[in-house]
């Protein structure tokens, strides 16, 4: 019998070796190991061997077995990589231009985005920019947000363990927790401290929530907030601004509307919405885009800043929100997909 199994071997060796595809693989492997096949049957003869010579004849029989599943494994790796490489195609020159090339574009919410700072930068404003990473103090103690506010619970805001430390972006009060900023007015916070009113800034940036990925919702997404501050300034400003801004970007008839709210860092604070019967895709008469109001005094009290001799507003909403609207996109997971079929429509 050791002289079958070896030659059963060879045999195998041969035949896998010039097996072409996985039909004919499938075919040779049920004629080795299959319930019908040849190593299965001289298996079966163990009965005849007599006693004492079982042990070595089962290991020899095992030890074939093993060498015959080696082969087979082989052989379905060449037969699978046969396949992988007649779906690629033929072996690409990387030093060839690539095929399609053609001029590059603006992502739609970096178009948007432009677009807004063009329109504030009109009347005035400077675009300001802050990190991404903060902490507690700049993202909500100065912003008047309390410590049992829901905003600041670990569902909504995404921490970083205690033992994060940052070198560029440095805790202002001992102990405060790291933290992925929420919203952009940790700029406004950062700008303040830095100087004496009057202020007058745009802060796009990105931001992070722990929001359940949908059709409206992302756990990042884009914010653009603005903040002006001088002496005088009135809930008439932020009124009149607000009309010039979206109907700069969203055609002559669009109009806007205030509705009482809540908001820790301003008093009064509104929910902001525009008419929108003529955009593309919206069927409503208003829809809310944002929230605004005019700067707690207790904000300005935490910066240094005296609110009986300074006021000012501050206001803030979504890219996306924005870029959903004026380009009459209904899913908000498209600006993230990368998608070139979505993105070449605004080149």
């Amino acid at each position: 019998m050791q002289a079958t199994l070896t030659a059963l071997v060879a045999k195998a060796q041969t035949d896998l070796a010039a097996l072409p595809n996985r039909p004919e693989f499938e075919a040779a492997k049920a004629r080795l190991v299959g319930p019908n096949g040849e190593l299965t049957a001289l298996m079966k003869q163990m009965g005849t061997v007599p006693k004492e010579q079982r042990p070595a004849m089962g290991k020899l029989i095992n030890e074939t077995k093993a060498r015959i599943q080696d082969l087979l494994d082989a052989a379905l790796r060449r037969i699978e990589a046969g396949e992988l490489q007649a779906q690629l195609g033929p072996a690409v020159d990387p030093t060839l231009p690539a095929p399609g090339g053609g001029p590059g574009t603006y992502h739609p919410l970096t178009l948007v985005r432009e677009e807004m700072c063009r329109i504030l930068r009109k009347v005035g404003f400077t675009v300001a920019d802050g990190p991404e990473v903060e902490t507690e103090y700049y993202c909500f103690d100065a912003l008047n947000t309390p410590a049992d506010h829901p905003a600041r619970d670990t569902q909504d805001t995404f921490y970083f363990p205690d033992t994060a430390h940052f070198g560029n972006v440095s805790r202002k009060t001992p102990g405060e927790k790291y933290l992925l900023r929420t919203h952009t007015s940790s700029v406004q916070i950062r700008t303040m401290l830095k100087g004496a009113p009057p202020i007058r800034i745009v802060s796009p940036g990105r931001t992070y929530r722990r929001d359940t990925t949908d059709a409206t919702h992302s756990a990042n997404f884009h914010q653009l907030e603005c903040l002006y501050v001088d002496k005088n300034v009135t809930v008439r400003d932020l009124k009149a601004l607000l009309d010039y801004i979206f109907a700069s970007l969203l055609g002559p008839d669009t109009k806007t509307r205030f509705r009482p709210h809540y908001f820790g860092y301003t008093e009064p604070s509104f929910e902001v919405d525009l008419s929108a019967r003529h955009l593309p895709k919206v069927k409503k008469e208003w829809i809310e885009i944002g929230g605004c109001g005019m700067v707690d005094p207790q904000v300005f009290a935490g910066v240094g800043y005296d609110p009986e001799i300074w006021s000012g507003y501050a206001f803030g909403m979504g890219l996306e929100r924005l870029a959903m609207l004026l380009y009459g996109i209904d899913d908000i997971r498209y600006f993230y997909q990368n998608d070139l079929r979505f993105l070449q429509q605004f080149a």
